[in-house]
């Protein structure tokens, strides 16, 4: 009866959420409390001790570093010469906006602010190219999700945070990276797909122009430095870990390094560089984001104290053949991003229950998460959700947004569920 009543409040909280556009976090914090301390039994201490600390420093310190390239132009203006650098190849302009998305994500931009700035100049871009706009929206909006998907950017590091809360620190990197790699791979096909097979399609990039950005400025090229050695500083040693797994000296160094602690070090060092006002930096944190984050999870922690998370593992370890288990992940997680954030709702929610249905079941715990990224993405082109709903924002006219919401409704969400469902169903088999 507990369970179900944790379950329903899940529940409750994103449709509370979506329905009134205030954010799931506050009222699934307003939902443990009240199941933690009056039907737990919870101290109120307890309670508040279940709010995930540590996702919420990195997040917050990653965020932080990444905003001085914000602030400054350093990030929209490598986007523009990453598809500066594509001008030769038009036909493959689908491909190129993909890659800038991608590369600004992985740069640590995050998905929302590559989605910000990228979706208005992907459909100026398509306008200029006689390119489909539905084309455009699928090839930014996967490059944005993808690219955040890198080990050191924002969806990435949410990853690797809950991975670390549900025990698994010791291969959260190694699952992230795999988690990145299949990600890139499902968004180049599906880009492919909308490209190629709509006869429409063709004949995109024939008369298209790119202008040269202007030359980036001496805060921009030191800002640019900065981050790269901060990708360098953080991948090394891990990577160094997994192909010297013997060496002491590696390992311990390894066991030190912690993204969120060095963001703050390379932080401060922007600070003292003058590469961006502290004030503009700070209030670009993404406070709605942790606060989602945290307050979700904080009621999966209440949910865990009440044996809720081991219950629905079990359910779902007895009651489901294993071959089907990362396929219903999947189309759970596509279905949950279609009102919801990936990142605030679906990772938080169903990660946990990863260990211990793959202890019951025998599937690598890294076949799961991937199936839950991939599938929860899929759908996050929903107008309903975050990256449909900034396509439609980035849209010039009315005309324009009302012929594009059902498109993406009915065209871009359904073939990339179904496709998720079928790339999904073939990765389980052969990793």
């Amino acid at each position: 009866m507990l369970s179900a009543l944790i379950i329903a409040s899940i529940a409750i909280s994103v449709a509370i959420g979506y329905k009134t556009k205030y954010n799931t976090g506050l009222f699934a914090i307003v939902f443990a409390y009240l199941i933690g301390c009056f039907a737990l039994g919870m101290k109120t201490k307890a309670v508040i001790g279940t709010w995930p600390v540590s996702t919420m420093f990195v997040i917050f310190s990653v965020s932080l570093f990444y905003n001085f390239a914000l602030v400054n132009g350093t990030l929209e203006k490598t986007a523009r010469y990453l598809l500066y650098a594509c001008r030769r190849f038009p036909g493959l302009l689908p491909f190129a906006i993909y890659l800038a998305a991608a590369g600004i994500a992985a740069l640590g931009a995050g998905f929302f602010t590559v989605m910000a700035f990228m979706a208005p100049i992907t459909l100026l871009i398509c306008e200029e190219a006689k390119m489909d706009k539905l084309v455009g929206a699928v090839a930014v909006n996967c490059g944005a999700l993808s690219g955040a998907n890198f080990m050191t950017s924002g969806s990435g590091i949410i990853f690797r945070g809950l991975m670390d809360e549900a025990g698994l620190s010791d291969v959260s990197f190694n699952y992230s990276a795999v988690i990145f790699v299949t990600s890139v791979i499902f968004s180049l096909l599906l880009i492919a797909a909308f490209r190629y097979i709509p006869k429409s399609n063709r004949n995109i990039g024939k008369g298209v122009t790119f202008e040269k950005p202007e030359p980036f400025t001496k805060q921009q090229k030191t800002n640019l430095r900065l981050i790269i050695l901060m990708i360098v500083l953080v991948l090394i040693f891990p990577i160094l870990h997994i192909i010297l797994p013997g060496n002491a000296v590696i390992a311990n160094i390894n066991g030190k390094i912690d993204v969120g602690l060095v963001a703050i070090i390379f932080s401060v060092i922007a600070l003292l560089l003058k590469l961006a006002p502290q004030k503009e930096v700070i209030a670009k944190i993404p406070w709605n984001t942790i606060i989602m984050i945290c307050g979700v999870g904080m009621l999966i922690g209440v949910a865990i104290e009440a044996g809720t998370i081991d219950m629905l593992s079990t359910w779902a370890g007895s009651n489901l053949p294993v071959w089907v288990v990362p396929i219903a992940f999947s189309i759970i997680g596509a279905i949950m991003s279609f009102f919801s954030s990936t990142l605030g709702v679906v990772c938080p929610a169903l990660f946990p229950l990863v260990p211990a249905l793959a202890a019951g079941t025998g599937i690598n715990p890294m076949i799961l998460f991937t199936c839950i990224v991939v599938g929860s993405q899929s759908s996050a082109i929903s107008p309903f959700s975050s990256g449909g709903s900034l396509v439609l924002g980035s849209c010039a006219t009315e005309e324009e947004r009302n012929a594009m919401f059902p498109r993406l409704l009915f065209l871009a969400v359904p073939a990339s569920v179904l496709a998720a469902t079928a790339y999904n169903f073939f990765l389980s088999l052969f990793l």
